[in-house]
């Protein structure tokens, strides 16, 4: 596995999941929202909880023996049989909702998203102009090490801010510290 494919995955599962309305998994904790993608051996899962104040995890596993079902109501349930490589935390709030509430925030935030992984990235700053207000990323590093911070500017204020810190397998060819060793 290389660093490169483990990137690329990671943005074909960030643009079908939240941003592209992703498929609903039944929850992982009590009161998560949990979204759920798979393509060849790996597999994804982004799993938060709130909504106008948020805070989430988001893990890529490289899988063995993965098995999922499709339910009617279009969500899946997975058997996460493989081994953690690439994980990503991350925490947003609405800092004025006098400037801009949980709606226009969550659409600015998608349609910013979109256009990011149009360029076949997640990484490495990037600005856009929406209705709603100006999308700000900064992240230093690369998918093996990084961390960032989001915010949404109207007209020069903050209106949202989020923090996104990420930890990844640093060869990304062996399991995280720990993982998959019984206890």
């Amino acid at each position: 596995m290389d660093l490169a494919g483990l990137t690329a995955f990671i943005v074909a599962a960030k643009r079908a999941t939240y941003v592209g309305g992703g498929h609903p998994a039944p929850a992982s904790r009590l009161g998560a929202h949990d979204l759920v993608f798979e393509d060849g051996t790996f597999a994804y899962r982004d799993s938060y909880f709130g909504g106008t104040d948020f805070l989430g995890e988001e893990v890529v596993w490289q899988t063995r023996g993965w098995s999922s079902q499709r339910f009617d109501d279009g969500s899946i349930q997975s058997k996460e049989n493989g081994i953690p490589v690439w994980a990503m935390n991350y925490y947003g709030y609405v800092l004025r909702p006098d400037l801009i509430d949980a709606g226009r925030a969550g659409a600015t935030i998608k349609a910013a998203l979109s256009a990011m992984y149009a360029e076949g990235r997640f990484l490495g700053g990037f600005d856009w102009q929406g209705p709603h207000g100006s999308y700000v990323d900064r992240s230093e590093g690369d998918a093996a090490h990084f961390h960032g911070r989001e915010q949404i500017l109207v007209g020069r204020d903050r209106g949202v801010r989020a923090r996104l810190s990420w930890w990844a397998d640093q060869a990304v060819a062996r399991p995280l510290s720990g993982a998959g060793q019984d206890g």
